[in-house]
């Protein structure tokens, strides 16, 4: 163990004190004297008389890092082994383990622990530390709890050096790795700050990188957001005032009718905390990932930890949660069909219900609006009947989707789903009317305002024009990254192409998402079906709605003409100029086409491919796969199939995102396939489906939902959005009053 380095705490540092340093200071060049005095502020403002507390497994580093970090600070060590523990025993932390036993020394060692009165330390916690509760209680009360995350393996290799082969809690035919991993729980609990150490990493960097996460964690208002469109001030700064992450998510649409993005973009992680993780469960790279994302003061680190949890839990049916299944060549299939209604929507929208119930007002009730090609509406629906009972009392959900224009299995799961506080209605239209006409709700400060004073009822949304949709998905194209490592398919740093079918842009923004935050991918491919205005964009950067008229397809969910979460890669690329986003969106509104210049143009084509997928093919593709391989594509994977077997250049590794389980469009399947004659009974379907054994079983939710509701109705409207209107002024009458 090393020395306690011991200071003076700022709160003992007197005004002679400080006169004598003033004094010694003056003396030297004025410049020296101001940057030390800055630097001298700094240090202290930052740790004030709170504690930084470090916290981790034998063999994270806390002591060695602990030192360093008080010695640039300027404050005193504790080390709890040496300081409090020996101390208070009279005896070595071995000795009193022999002597009272695994059980009792936990409970000792957490008496001696809250004893501990301190302020303006760095405190190095024991690996056990954290097994004891009201000890930690006690040491958060005035301390911010640093988790040094390190990799189990790593630990095991130190505790291999250091001749470590047990540790406390340790009982009889446990081995040292499972024991290190079921303390995780316990850091779990307790962190307020993770710190990820990779395992080259030193004890100075580790140390720079506490303070640098102290610092995050104490300056919340670093990381706001700014609307797609927001115009700029004079000085570099939006017109408009701050907005934090409990902002965006509760008004999901900005005023302007931009899209809320980062201020600051999102952030980085290096090769090594990346590599850090290839290891670890999905549960586990999606805290770390959306730790960084969302900042404490919104959602502390183990609320979003439970949080994740509840998300990813028994309700999926892969204990992988987003599994990488190898499909052919160098072609694999990320399978984002594994939640309880069957498409990759439950990835977002299984945590969303709860990130929004956390962070939205306690006095005011609201009303989530969703548009939906297909997918989305069940997803919601689900998500949010998860809630709690007082949760669900003051949060309703309305979901609008194309009578028309989805397939009758889809529509029969939406209205499945339907509960007391989740209505589902059908429009005499397609999802592109739906999608603009909730935005122009949301622009309607009249109406808004309406709600508002007449029911105290305001609206959100759910749709991925709301930041939380959107940020669960970066975590499943980083995660199928990792996989791919993690089974030597490819070694960390090696590019992958990814290929995803999209309408909305939502899914393919998320994979470029990945590739900012530090995730080798070299393309995203884009797949369309024939709505083909993407393909058509990227290939000329024409976006050019006149004369197209949305095709029903045997691929719905991206049956799309007017893609959202473009606005946001343009905002992206455009580098934050608001204010040309907002002239393009006007043109399409107004004239129906905008042209991306060349400059930007060249930008996209950088990241971004396209190529589209007729429906002769889409069905071929199914047949083919399923006859060499066994396996069955939905209608939607199987247009990315067709687009990447033309796209790809067979260099690298292609994800294909697999969005929906196929027994969701089974009339498509059996006619693919050439089974038998296509039944319009939704549930007739999925059961002929599931008789012909050759297939690999339907999706477990389908099953359920469609035969607890097969007689079900639901409602109808015109295309008209003062109809909408007052569909959902009757749910907030029926549901809040």
């Amino acid at each position: 163990m090393f020395p306690i380095v011991q200071y003076q705490p700022l709160r003992l540092i007197t005004q002679n004190t400080l006169s004598s340093m003033c004094l010694k200071l003056m003396f030297s060049r004025p410049v020296a004297f101001a940057q030390t005095w800055k630097l001298w502020l700094s240090s202290h403002s930052l740790i004030g008389n709170k504690n930084i507390i470090l916290m981790g497994p034998p063999g994270a580093g806390k002591t060695t890092v602990g030192r360093i970090v008080g010695q640039k600070l300027d404050c005193p060590v504790i080390d709890v082994d040496d300081d409090v523990l020996e101390t208070t025993w009279n005896m070595s932390v071995s000795e009193k383990l022999q002597d009272v036993g695994n059980e009792q020394f936990l409970e000792e060692e957490g008496k001696a622990l809250l004893k501990l009165s301190a302020s303006g330390s760095v405190i190095s916690l024991t690996g056990s530390n954290p097994m004891h509760a009201a000890s930690m209680q006690h040491m958060k009360q005035n301390g911010l709890v640093v988790y040094l995350d390190v990799p189990t393996a790593v630990i095991m290799r130190r505790l291999g050096v250091m001749r470590v082969d047990r540790i406390v809690g340790q009982g009889p035919g446990v081995s040292l790795k499972d024991i290190l991993q079921f303390r995780k729980q316990f850091y779990k609990r307790w962190h307020d700050i993770r710190v990820l150490c990779a395992g080259e990493s030193t004890a100075e960097a580790i140390a720079e990188k506490v303070i640098d996460a102290v610092k995050r964690y104490q300056n919340s208002e670093s990381e706001t957001f700014i609307s797609t469109r927001a115009s700029k001030s004079g000085n570099g700064k939006e017109k408009d005032s701050a907005k934090y992450f409990s902002d965006v998510v509760t008004e999901g649409l900005a005023p302007d009718g931009g899209l809320f993005v980062p201020e600051n973009g999102l952030p980085k992680l290096s090769s090594g905390e990346w590599q850090s993780l290839i290891e670890a469960t999905y549960v586990e790279r999606a805290q770390v990932i959306l730790e960084r994302c969302i900042h404490p003061a919104d959602i502390p680190a183990s609320t979003l930890g439970e949080i994740i949890g509840t998300a990813y839990g028994e309700n999926f049916s892969c204990s992988k949660i987003a599994p990488v299944r190898h499909l052919t060549g160098n072609q694999f299939l990320l399978e984002l069909f594994h939640g309880p209604t069957a498409s990759f929507k439950d990835f977002a929208l299984q945590m969303m219900p709860h990130i929004f119930a956390y962070c939205i007002p306690k006095s005011c009730n609201y009303l989530v609006l969703v548009a939906t090609s297909g997918d989305t509406g069940s997803a919601v629906l689900d998500g949010f009947s998860r809630l709690r009972d007082a949760d669900k009392q003051r949060i309703a959900v309305m979901s609008f989707f194309p009578e028309d224009g989805v397939s009758q299995i889809q529509k029969s799961q939406m209205i499945g789903c339907q509960k007391e506080n989740a209505r589902s209605i059908g429009v005499k239209s397609d999802f592109d009317f739906c999608q603009t006409a909730i935005k122009q709700i949301f622009t309607n400060s009249d109406y808004t305002g309406f709600l508002t004073v007449e029911y105290g009822t305001a609206l959100a949304a759910a749709n991925s024009i709301n930041w939380a949709r959107l940020l669960p998905q970066i975590v499943y194209h980083a995660s199928a990254y990792l996989d791919l490592v993690h089974q030597d398919i490819i070694t960390f740093g090696s590019p992958v192409d990814v290929c995803i079918p999209t309408g909305n842009f939502g899914n393919v923004l998320a994979a470029l998402y990945a590739k900012m935050m530090g995730i080798p991918i070299r393309k995203c491919i884009c797949a369309s079906n024939e709505n083909n205005v993407l393909t058509d964009f990227v290939r000329t950067g024409m976006y050019d709605l006149r004369g197209r008229r949305l095709i029903p397809t045997l691929s719905p969910a991206i049956d799309i003409l007017k893609s959202s979460n473009l606005e946001r890669y343009l905002h992206l690329i455009g580098g934050g100029d608001g204010q040309l986003v907002s002239q393009l969106y006007n043109q399409l509104e107004n004239q129906g086409h905008f042209q991306l210049q060349k400059k930007l143009l060249e930008k996209l084509q950088r990241d971004v491919v396209a190529g589209w997928c007729s429906e002769e093919d889409c069905l071929a593709a199914i047949h083919s796969v399923y006859s060499t391989t066994g396996y069955i594509l939905d209608t939607h994977t199987a247009v990315a199939k067709v687009v990447a077997d033309r796209l790809q250049d067979r260099t690298c590794p292609i994800i294909i995102s697999s969005t929906a389980h196929y027994s969701k469009f089974a009339p498509a399947i059996l006619r693919a396939l050439r089974i038998a004659e296509i039944k319009q009974n939704p549930l007739s379907q999925l059961h002929l489906l599931s008789s012909y054994s050759p297939l690999p079983p339907v999706h477990w939710g389908l099953l359920e939902t469609l035969k607890r509701n097969e007689n079900e109705g639901h409602q109808i409207c015109a295309a008209d959005t003062s109809v909408l209107m007052s569909h959902i002024e009757a749910l907030i009458q029926s549901h809040f009053t």
